[in-house]
This record gives C-alpha cells, structure tokens and sequence, in this order.
C-alpha cells in the first residue's frame, strides 16, 4: 500500500468512527410535551410504571382494593401477562403489596444520571433519584 492509499484509509476509519460516535450520542427526543425522561431506558421505564399506576386504579375501583401481585393486573387496561416479568430492559422492577396499597420500583442495572431510580406507590406520584434507590423522599419526576 503506497503512502497515498494508506493516509486515504486512515481517514475514511477516523471519518467512520466519529460518524458512529455521533450516532450513538444523539440527544434523547422527549416523546411528548414534558416528558421527564433522560433517555429511552428511562422512558420506557416511566412508561411501565405509568401502565401499572393506571391498571392499579382500575384494578381498585373494580374490586374496591388494590391487586396484590403484578400477576393480579394482567388484563387490567392495558397491562399484560408479559409485563409481569421484572426484568424490563435495562430496568429490574419491584413491587409489593402493602396494607391499603402497594409499592412500586424500577430499579436501573446501573444507576447515573440517565438511568435515573424509579418510586411510586398509591398516590400515583413518581418519584425518581440519580445516587440511590429512589423511595417516597426522592423528588417527584411527573
């Protein structure tokens, strides 16, 4: 390979790596106006608890208390027999059941600032933390 060729193919490879490393960081598109979303794993997360808070109020006003167990709130709404599995992605859920209510956390495989914790319980507030498991202290995220 002559000089020429060489410097040619040493461009195009760095010219190729800063196009994959500005794709790969793109900035997060909120999906709709306020969306408290950081990133996609966040939404989803956000997106599945909103799911549970949801299918847990109809849940409740059907059976004038709250479902004990995830499995309870299959076809409630919109929620499914899938979404009962706790590994959502890049998320591990929780959930407990609780004298009057429930609890309710999504916790990221890894934790920083947009993989932020996620708390709920039967006031439907969301709350999240980017340094610990978030709980009913953390700030409020909707």
């Amino acid at each position: 390979m002559d000089r020429k060729t060489g410097l040619a193919v040493r461009w195009l490879a760095v010219a190729l790596a800063g196009a994959m490393l500005a794709a790969a960081q793109t900035p997060y598109q909120p999906k709709f106006p306020g969306d408290p979303a950081r990133s996609e794993s966040e939404a989803a997360a956000l997106g599945y608890m909103r799911t549970v808070l949801r299918a847990q109020r109809e849940y409740k006003k059907k059976h004038d208390h709250y479902a004990a167990t995830l499995a309870d709130l299959v076809h409630t709404g919109s929620f499914t027999r899938r979404m009962v599995n706790p590994e959502r992605g890049d998320y591990t859920v929780s959930f407990q059941s609780k004298k009057g209510g429930f609890e309710l956390a999504l916790t990221p495989k890894q934790l920083d600032a947009e993989h932020r914790s996620f708390y709920s319980d039967e006031d439907g507030k969301i709350h999240g933390d980017e340094v610990k498991a978030a709980d009913s202290t953390s700030p409020i995220v909707k």
